[in-house]
């Protein structure tokens, strides 16, 4: 397996209370994405009789996939975020441990990356949906006006 090699870019120093905004930026971001997605499934049940009746039934198996598999992805994300904010006390106690809080702002720094590549991922995903169902709105009105 061929794995990514990460680009970092410049990020500055957060405070632990920027860190918590961000956490609970990302917690919020990826719930209305759990929601979305449960509207995205009803999208795409209501039209499957118009999909498998123009023969397009290979090209929406292949987004009933993808939409799947962010489903997990989210989830993953979701937990690691709630995780990952909750462990924020290791910055605001008022112990001094050093290795712990590079490990944190760390884990926070690898978050950011992961997030934002998973809601780029994501929104794509989110276009060729809709594409896709404006395309079998189109030809079922196609249809219809040829009957």
């Amino acid at each position: 397996m061929k794995t990514k090699k990460q680009i970092y870019r410049y990020l500055e120093w957060k405070s632990p209370e920027e860190m918590h905004e961000t956490s609970l930026e990302w917690i919020s971001e990826l719930k209305f994405v759990k929601d979305e997605q449960l509207f995205l499934n009803d999208l795409i049940k209501s039209y499957t009789l118009q999909i498998t009746g123009l023969g397009l039934y290979e090209e929406s198996k292949g987004l009933v996939t993808a939409i799947s598999n962010s489903e997990l992805e989210a989830d993953k994300l979701l937990k690691k975020a709630m995780v990952h904010e909750n462990q924020l006390s290791i910055m605001l106690d008022d112990i001094d441990q050093p290795k712990m809080e590079k490990a944190y702002t760390e884990s926070h720094r690898d978050m950011i990356y992961a997030i934002e590549t998973y809601l780029v991922a994501y929104r794509k995903l989110k276009g060729s949906l809709f594409q896709f169902i404006s395309k079998v709105m189109k030809k079922e009105k196609q249809k219809r006006l040829l009957n």
